[in-house]
């Protein structure tokens, strides 16, 4: 499209929502503090770069085998520079453990530190991109089923070392990068039959908690993350939903909200304002559930779009952080990227453009029908013109150009892997 009606397209969206009293220069102010947390693991299919590292297990998969993956740390480094290149704004880099910059030698989880990371916080230093974290308690011969539950000290104990030896390096990198470091601790723990220790693995689990985060760690965040089920483990989960809420609330931890986490017929979008009741802050991983946790690429469907509307009138913009945990290896991996990145923003956008100030008003004074139909002609408003604005501002391509760009990178990079 050409700039020139990139620019009148908006200043007729602008003068649009100025009367509905939204001012699009403020919001498109607000995207420019949007940062989403780009997560590595779907530039090679969560493979990492252990050099004993094995098939992938623990209660996730990844499926499809579109040609051109990430081989190693240089090829993952240049596709999410490829990615952040079409995609407006400034984001950040979510790392997974086995991600680390081991240099062909076998480095086991509880052995891991910060110097395995040092290549990654100048990459993001020179790249101005700033890092967050997760332990990774799959793939592994010790993951087994349980891996913090375990009753096995030996193998609880490598965990919690392990899991230690991530929040020490989650704080060596927020020290270093001056932001603090979100460090989400996930672990896969269940059962795939009945079982009837459920108490016992809970109690295990807490207990590894608390030994974990014992250490005050100034530069980094705790998030926890729950789960219905993993693939292999249907029947029991150790750290469910209620499990680690709980947690969180109590301990003053962030609670991770995964939009896949969920039965079917449950709204992560409703979780928002009844958890930030209780605990500080929240971490987001978006992904699109298709029947489980299935971890399609984020589109701008109801429930996401719903998600990002209810922190919007939450008023929780500085309570809430955004990551994305989608890794589908049927698609070009570096577009799968970009249009989940995309479609985020323009779910915030929308939260952000719809006038809630006025449709709440209109809701406490009992005029029901004034809320459905705003909420009605908000989905209709030229929110697409200010996207394609924020695109311009920010030198990428507007609409569906970026696929030229991505083609012509398959042709000359990932063709030749």
């Amino acid at each position: 499209m050409k700039p020139e009606l990139i620019k009148q397209a908006y200043e007729v969206a602008k003068q649009r929502y100025a009367e509905i009293g939204i001012d699009t220069e403020e919001v498109l102010k607000q995207m420019e503090n949007f940062h989403l947390s780009l997560h590595c693991w779907q530039a090679d299919d969560v493979t990492g770069f252990e050099v004993q590292g094995g098939d992938l297990s623990g209660g996730i998969q990844s499926t499809g085998d579109f040609p051109g993956k990430a081989r190693n740390i240089d090829e993952l480094r240049q596709d999410i520079l490829m990615a952040k290149s079409l995609i407006p704004g400034n984001h950040r880099l979510n790392l997974h453990e086995i991600y680390g910059d081991f240099q062909g030698k076998v480095v086991d989880r509880d052995e891991v530190t910060v110097e395995h990371f040092q290549s990654w916080i100048e990459w993001g230093k020179e790249n101005n991109t700033l890092l967050d974290f997760n332990s990774t308690s799959f793939s592994h011969p010790k993951s087994g089923n349980l891996t913090l539950a375990n009753p096995d000290k030996g193998i609880r104990d490598f965990w919690i070392e392990h899991t230690k030896r991530c929040r020490d390096i989650s704080n060596a990198i927020g020290e270093a990068q001056g932001d603090p470091v979100l460090m989400n601790l996930w672990v896969h723990d269940g059962m795939k039959d009945q079982s009837v220790n459920h108490y016992l693995y809970r109690q295990l689990l807490k207990e590894s908690l608390d030994e974990i985060f014992a250490k005050e760690q100034p530069h980094m965040k705790d998030s926890i993350e729950g789960k219905v089920f993993g693939i292999g483990l249907e029947s029991f989960t150790v750290g469910s939903h209620d499990f680690y809420t709980a947690y969180a609330a109590k301990n003053n931890k962030i609670l991770t909200i995964d939009t896949g986490h969920y039965h079917p017929t449950e709204s992560p979008a409703d979780k928002v304002s009844a958890v930030l009741q209780f605990v500080p802050e929240l971490m987001l991983h978006v992904s699109r559930p298709v029947r489980w946790d299935s971890d399609h690429v984020t589109i701008m469907d109801d429930p996401t779009q719903e998600l990002f509307s209810e922190i919007v009138r939450a008023g929780a913009l500085d309570r809430v952080h955004y990551g994305l945990d989608f890794f589908d290896g049927s698609i070009n991996r570096i577009a799968a990227y970009v249009i989940g990145s995309r479609s985020a923003q323009k779910c915030m956008l929308r939260a952000l453009l719809e006038p809630t100030a006025t449709i709440a008003k209109y809701e406490l004074a009992g005029e029901g029908y004034k809320v459905l139909a705003l909420l009605e002609e908000a989905k209709a408003m030229p929110w697409q013109a200010v996207y394609d604005e924020f695109c311009e501002r920010h030198n990428v391509p507007v609409g569906a150009a970026f696929m030229a760009d991505i083609d012509s990178y398959v042709a000359n990079v990932t063709s030749h892997r």
